[in-house]
């Protein structure tokens, strides 16, 4: 069969779900970016206010914070209290755009956060990694294939007719995730971005994140979207990956000897580095994986040294402070926590809270210290790893989207991610953060409450 580009081409521009509702206005060019800078400078001043409050008050880094300032501006609270206030600040016209600087916002992070990956450091924690990230994805689907007959009996949760197998992969694909973006974050606030641990949480959590969306992929196949979606998002993501560890660095390399050469980075450097991203973010796109994926990927394979630290103090301040609070509330518009409204819905939500801890933190513990971590290390690995944050509202948006799930059962999975999320950094100061600051082995600042985090200020 002759191989056609364009064909090819045509189905990755083509439209992928379905269409937004008819709307009885148009909005004129003006009214989107009318809207859009008031939406800005509320996302920020929410973001900032609410990181503080919950560094100062709660012991919470500023990106937790900033999740929860998500959810406030979205439906389960501004709109719960002022519902017409909310809608006319964030209307439904608006979430497309939302929703692009969203991914550029935390597709950008992701990309630097993949400059500081020790690769080194990956080698000699390679067997507790693989471990961690197997038991972090094995213990999550076999605790679904115990809950979702379950949950299956109850109406309202899962849509009609979805077969137990499908739906436990969802539930699988939901629990065994780690909030990639969100850990990444945590990570660097707490001072451990250089440490073989957050490398070594880093790379198992990515992996974690990789499969769920793959699952999900399979998910997606057998409600109708076909065979081929799973193919090429495993396939294509693959290949992709492939690509970049194998070729990337050895391409990229003339980047870092341009700017050590000249002793700064230039913006035509800048402005190819750019297009590298742009094009592996869209590549993992097109093919079904996610943005992030590959902002992370390319990032491992950037020159290091004065290139890395130029392009640190080029791209992060105005990608942490202005972009990516729009990931974390283009999510909270689409949240709705009062959908919990029964005893028996809440102890529902309940025991998926606890069956989901259970299942990744429990199992990432055990996985470390098989693989010969000490008790302290391992504890502080099933804390990080437990986290789900926004990553979890993502792929749960997808299956309301699609019909996967129902509202009730969203909800419960939005609960489920911000506790867990809210458990991470205390549990991680208790197991580990603590002894390790004080002998000196994490930076003095990092994770103090009230104390200004390192990449968030």
């Amino acid at each position: 069969m002759e191989f056609d580009l364009l064909a090819v081409l045509a189905d990755v521009f083509a439209k992928h779900g379905p269409a937004a509702p008819a709307v009885a206005q148009t909005y004129a060019p003006g009214d989107f970016s009318i809207h859009f800078f008031l939406q800005l400078g509320l996302i920020m001043l929410a973001c900032r206010v609410v990181g503080w409050a919950g560094r100062k008050f709660l012991g919470q880094p500023q990106v937790v914070g900033e999740m929860i300032a998500g959810v406030i501006l979205g439906p389960s609270l501004l709109g719960l209290f002022f519902p017409q206030l909310q809608a006319a600040v964030f209307p439904k016209e608006m979430r497309s755009v939302l929703y692009s600087g969203a991914q550029l916002g935390v597709g950008l992070y992701m990309f630097l956060v993949g400059t500081t990956l020790r690769l080194d450091h990956f080698a000699t924690k390679a067997r507790s990694a693989i471990g961690v990230s197997i038991s972090g994805i094995a213990a999550p689907f076999f605790i679904a294939w115990l809950i979702t007959p379950f949950l299956l009996g109850m109406p309202g949760l899962f849509a009609d007719g979805i077969s137990t197998a499908n739906a436990t992969l969802f539930m699988g694909a939901c629990i065994a995730l780690t909030a990639f973006p969100m850990l990444a974050r945590i990570i660097n606030e707490q001072g451990l971005a250089n440490t073989s641990l957050g490398t070594l949480t880093l790379t198992a959590g990515a992996f974690d994140d990789a499969a769920s969306w793959c699952v999900l992929a399979l998910v997606l196949a057998a409600f109708g979207a076909g065979p081929g979606v799973a193919v090429l998002a495993i396939g294509g993501g693959v290949l992709w990956a492939a690509f970049v560890l194998l070729f990337g660095r050895r391409l990229l390399a003339p980047l870092g000897r341009w700017v050590e050469r000249d002793g700064h980075m230039s913006h035509t450097v800048l402005g190819l580095t750019l297009v590298a991203f742009c094009t592996s973010a869209f590549v993992m796109d097109a093919v079904g994986i996610h943005a992030i994926f590959g902002g992370f990927i390319l990032g491992a394979v950037m020159p290091r040294g004065l290139f890395a630290t130029e392009l640190k103090k080029k791209l992060e301040p105005i990608t942490v402070v202005l972009l990516l609070p729009m990931f974390f509330t283009y999510s909270g518009l689409n949240t709705r926590l009062d959908m919990i409204d029964s005893a028996s819905l809440m102890l529902v939500a309940a025991g998926v809270l606890v069956a989901s801890v259970l299942a990744k933190f429990g199992a990432c513990y055990l996985a470390a210290r098989l693989a010969g971590e000490d008790n302290r290390t391992a504890l502080g690995i099933g804390a990080l790893m437990n986290s789900r944050g926004l990553m979890e509202l993502i792929i749960i948006n997808i299956g309301l989207q699609k019909g996967i799930i129902g509202p009730a059962l969203f909800s419960m999975l939005v609960l489920m991610a911000v506790v867990t999320t809210m458990m991470a950094t205390p549990l991680f100061e208790i197991f580990y953060g603590r002894q390790a600051r004080a002998a000196g082995e994490l930076e003095a600042l990092a994770g103090r409450p009230g104390s200004q985090p390192r990449v968030a200020a």
